[in-house]
């Protein structure tokens, strides 16, 4: 069986680190070491195999040197880590997908004669926190209390996403990469990015996260949006990365969903609950860590009451997240390509301005599919 001699074995330890899956590569191809050492060589078919499993294109494996991959927004993280390779390709497919439907969504919306946004970009790095979170839900049409007329954590989600859509962002909310199933994102790699336009601005939310920290990451995204950063971040710890734009984007989102004068009120009934953080989670709908974190900053605790509580939150055995949707495929479309945006897509190819093949790949649906999501999403 003719085996691939002349491939650079080099690229085989570049493509471990940059999917992050060294110890199932290693089992999944035990002759893994005697390739990196020119001991042995794949075949073309364990070659192809190989490369599916890193998700590193069959011909890299020829090129002479490890190719440069970067990304083109920052990545603000809150610990400083420096491996040969600080993202997975999970991460880097995803900017992809959503870098490709902003170019396309741009054109289109200029096309069209559409004006730019004008609060993209429209505050400075020193305008106070709280006129910035003022200024956000003035846009999206909500009061300082909005989350408390809402029953949970996922309706105020969905409804925040409503509303930031209506405004001209579009959002999308998705736990894996494009529609492939076997390739799940990680929301401790990082929480969620936004990248900024005037015209088409995308925030795009880890699905994989909790329900209660998802609100958090679409609040900073938007904070970004008023700044006209692009970016994306972790939060571990909820701590900010040492940079001035996200500890502002912290800054303004920690106001957006907990004013701090609703707060510092409504404090001395909250800590006479069992649990003070979760009372305050409930009513703004956000993560009691979120919760926490805002009460220590606002100096109505010590920062030893905040480890204190962070250490037994971390603690605690996580409950099973679900699928966006409940696995309903067309349901979970509506969130992984965003409504907004498959709407402008539908309009376009009905319009004939778009192709239905290049409205297919830009949705990641199939001609079938395409029209049944069509059907379902006009039906709402």
């Amino acid at each position: 069986m003719l085996k691939l001699t002349d491939i650079n074995t080099n690229i085989f330890e570049w493509a471990i680190n940059y999917s992050g899956e060294g110890n199932a590569l290693s089992i999944k191809f035990p002759k893994l070491s005697k390739w990196i050492n020119r001991d042995d060589f794949p075949t073309v078919r364990q070659l192809e195999k190989f490369s599916k499993a890193t998700n590193v294109p069959f011909g890299y494996f020829f090129l002479d040197e490890p190719p440069t991959v970067s990304l083109p927004i920052p990545f603000f993280r809150t610990v400083d880590e420096k491996p040969q390779v600080s993202f997975s390709p999970g991460l880097f497919d995803t900017v992809r997908i959503i870098e490709q439907r902003q170019a396309w969504l741009k054109e289109y919306l200029i096309q069209n004669d559409s004006e730019p946004l004008s609060f993209v970009g429209s505050e400075k790095l020193n305008t106070n926190y709280k006129i910035v979170a003022e200024k956000i839900r003035k846009e999206l049409g909500l009061d300082d209390i909005w989350t408390n007329k809402l029953p949970n954590w996922e309706t105020a989600l969905n409804f925040l996403i409503d509303k930031t859509e209506e405004a001209g962002i579009n959002v999308v909310r998705n736990g894996i990469v494009g529609n492939n199933p076997h390739r799940k994102l990680n929301f401790k790699e990082f929480r969620g990015f936004v990248i900024v336009d005037e015209y088409a601005p995308f925030v795009f939310i880890n699905g994989t996260d909790f329900k209660s920290a998802q609100m958090f990451t679409l609040a900073h995204e938007l904070a970004h949006i008023w700044l006209g950063s692009s970016a994306i971040f972790d939060l571990r710890q909820m701590l900010p990365a040492e940079n001035v734009t996200e500890k502002l984007c912290d800054k303004i989102a920690a106001e957006f969903l907990v004013p701090e004068n609703y707060l510092k009120e409504g404090w001395n009934n909250f800590k006479q609950t069992k649990n003070p953080f979760q009372a305050i989670a409930r009513s703004f709908k956000v993560s009691e860590l979120v919760a926490a974190r805002r009460v220590l900053d606002l100096g109505l605790i010590t920062k030893t009451d905040f480890f204190a509580f962070y250490n037994e939150y971390v603690s605690r055995k996580p409950k099973k997240k679900k699928e966006d949707g409940g696995g309903d495929f067309y349901n979970n479309q509506k969130f992984r390509i965003g409504k907004r945006f498959a709407n402008n897509v539908i309009t376009a190819a009905k319009e004939g301005s778009l192709l239905y093949r290049e409205a297919y790949i830009l949705t990641g649906l199939t001609a079938k599919t395409f029209q049944e999501f069509e059907n379902k999403l006009r039906a709402d």
